[in-house]
């Protein structure tokens, strides 16, 4: 066996996309960080070994921003027939391109060290090379779903059903319990021109009639991936798993057994292929942290008016029933409603009694109510960019969690394009300061008005066609480093699922946002008077783009060379500093 050790700012377990961004945001704000994963491919629930779409809150303009957007974006510019191993690459490739992120992948965290309340290091043994890391870390964040570091560290968790009376929720069980929702295997399935037949294994479950599929629907039809295939809310969402996925499988391979060649669904399905079966279920519930603060249901049902909002959810409160498939009389979940937005407290995002620890994904400090519509992989995702901007401000100060600042971390997420229900973001005083003038006789004054996308209470973007341009102007020359813009990736449209379950043969491919900028030009004006480029900027698929540079000048001027195909498109944001 071979030991190495590793020193970190930050220190992230999981990998999911709540780990995920939560790695590459601390990254990215220059902080040595790793990121500790127990599978082979990034994702959790979204990746090629579970195959969940990504989703989140609902409604229009709602669509959850920052890294998780630069990911769909991504896919849909480089993966648009939306192949799985495709999407695994664009997972990888966000987390690879960040020079301060060390990936430990196939590496189990199986150990902590304390120091009084705080984690000192961790161990991972990571089976593919036989090798023991030590992970030393200044701060830290469990985003493995299962509250891995709470069971090595002793922080305080809850599991299970909350009693109704205990936080006055209308919809929790009256007495409390160790139940939660269950776990699923999907499958993936493609509609060919052959027919095929198929042989399920002596093993697998038979259904004979329909009754068995009562409040689920076995078909081949739109966004059907099966996640009703579900077990295991009434067992032990940790220990049990192994028996559940057998169990599942059972189920998954029976399903398709009973679409293939039950009389009534022979003949339509007969040119159907099974294409791929989930072995690792996907999780939706089991131990979560206790924070600062614990979200309710009465706070989702409220919309989460938080002072101290650094995430937002707009899922409903999805209640799943324990008993899942084993039940099929009782439904496979309620959908309670719940606005969309409600905001996501910072005080639930990290441990009450670890003093260095964060925790980002389906595991922050809610109640099992509020659990139903916080866990959606989105909602996760932004948590985790938000904790991982946390951490980074946390080290930059030798903060504890709690300790930091609440209104530096909001502008921060909402500079980052992570929008903040009720939020405005602040701009530079550099920004401020310009005269902002555009050249189409459309206010250009929402650039700098920190709103980055169209809410029920205003449109502030610019409107531009190809050739408009924008400019700042001072009246003296100022020193610049950076320019910042947030383009329309049409938050408004129906967003495409990052992959499909079933598979039609004449499968859409994906489609770049025809809203979006894929070409612009900068320049700006020296202190002479006279006219430099910055360079034209083309190919884009992004939402958020950042320009470094060092320059003294009296303007700078943004031109619009070519969109993905609207003749006029919105702009959100331009700011300098």
């Amino acid at each position: 066996m071979k030991n190495i050790n590793i020193s970190a700012d930050f220190v992230v377990v999981g990998g999911g996309l709540s780990g995920l961004c939560a790695a590459v945001a601390a990254a990215r704000e220059g902080i040595k960080t790793v990121l500790i994963h127990d599978r082979p491919v990034l994702g959790g629930n979204a990746s090629s070994e579970i195959r969940m779409w990504v989703c989140g809150a609902h409604g229009d303009n709602m669509r959850e921003t920052g890294i998780i957007e630069e990911i769909l974006l991504e896919n849909i510019y480089r993966n648009p027939e939306r192949n799985f191993s495709l999407w695994d690459t664009v997972l990888y490739s966000t987390a690879t391109r960040e020079k301060n992120l060390t990936i430990l992948l196939n590496a189990v965290c199986m150990d902590a060290t304390m120091d009084d309340a705080a984690i000192k290091k961790v161990k991972a043994y990571q089976s593919v090379s036989q090798t023991f890391y030590t992970v030393e870390g200044k701060y830290f964040c469990d985003s493995s779903g299962d509250s891995i570091l709470a069971s090595l560290s002793g922080a305080e968790i809850r599991y299970g059903r909350e009693a109704r009376n205990e936080f006055n929720e209308s919809i929790a069980p009256i007495e409390s319990d160790k139940k939660t929702m269950g776990m699923s295997c999907l499958l993936q399935a493609r509609e060919t021109d052959e027919v095929h037949e198929f042989i399920a294994p002596e093993w697998a479950n038979h259904y004979t009639d329909a009754s068995q599929f009562k409040y689920r629907e076995p078909d081949l039809e739109g966004l059907q991936n099966y996640w009703w295939i579900e077990l295991g809310g009434d067992m032990d969402a940790l220990h049990d798993v192994d028996i559940c996925r057998h169990e599942l499988l059972k189920i998954a391979l029976g399903t398709w057994d009973y679409l293939k060649n039950h009389p009534t669904q022979k003949e339509k399905n007969k040119y159907w292929e099974l294409e791929w079966i989930g072995f690792l279920p996907g999780k939706r519930e089991s131990n979560r942290y206790v924070g600062d603060y614990i979200v309710t249901q009465n706070d989702v049902a409220s919309g989460g008016k938080f002072e101290d909002t650094i995430a937002y959810g707009g899922w409903t409160m999805d209640d799943h029933a324990p008993t899942g498939f084993k039940v099929p009389e009782i439904a496979p979940n309620i959908f309670h409603p719940a606005p969309s937005p409600f905001g996501l407290p910072y005080r639930a995002i990290y441990s009450k009694n670890i003093e260095n620890l964060f925790c980002a994904g389906r595991n922050i400090s809610v109640t099992h109510s509020a659990l139903s519509a916080t866990r959606v992989m989105a909602t996760c995702a932004i948590l985790g960019q938000a904790a991982g901007i946390a951490a980074s401000m946390a080290v930059a100060e030798n903060l504890l969690p709690r300790q930091v600042d609440v209104k530096k971390l909001q502008n921060r997420l909402m500079e980052l394009d992570c929008y903040l229900p009720r939020f405005r973001y602040i701009p530079s005083d550099l920004t401020m300061a310009g005269t902002l003038t555009a050249d189409n006789g459309k206010s250009p004054e929402g650039l700098r008005m920190g709103q980055n996308r169209i809410t029920d209470e205003a449109d502030e973007a610019w409107y531009a066609r190809v050739g408009n341009q924008v400019e700042y102007s001072w009246s003296s020359p100022i020193k610049l480093s950076q320019s910042r813009l947030i383009f329309d990736s049409d938050l408004a449209d129906f967003q495409p699922k990052n992959i499909v379950a079933l598979r039609f043969k004449n499968q859409p491919q994906l489609e770049m946002p025809k809203s979006l900028v894929k070409k612009y030009r900068l320049d700006y004006c020296d202190k002479d008077g006279n006219w430099q480029s910055l360079g034209e900027f083309d190919n884009l698929y992004k939402r958020l783009v950042f320009n470094n540079f060092d320059i003294e000048c009296t303007k700078i001027r943004f031109t619009l060379l070519e969109t993905f195909g609207d003749e006029e498109v919105k702009i959100f944001a331009w700011t300098v500093k």
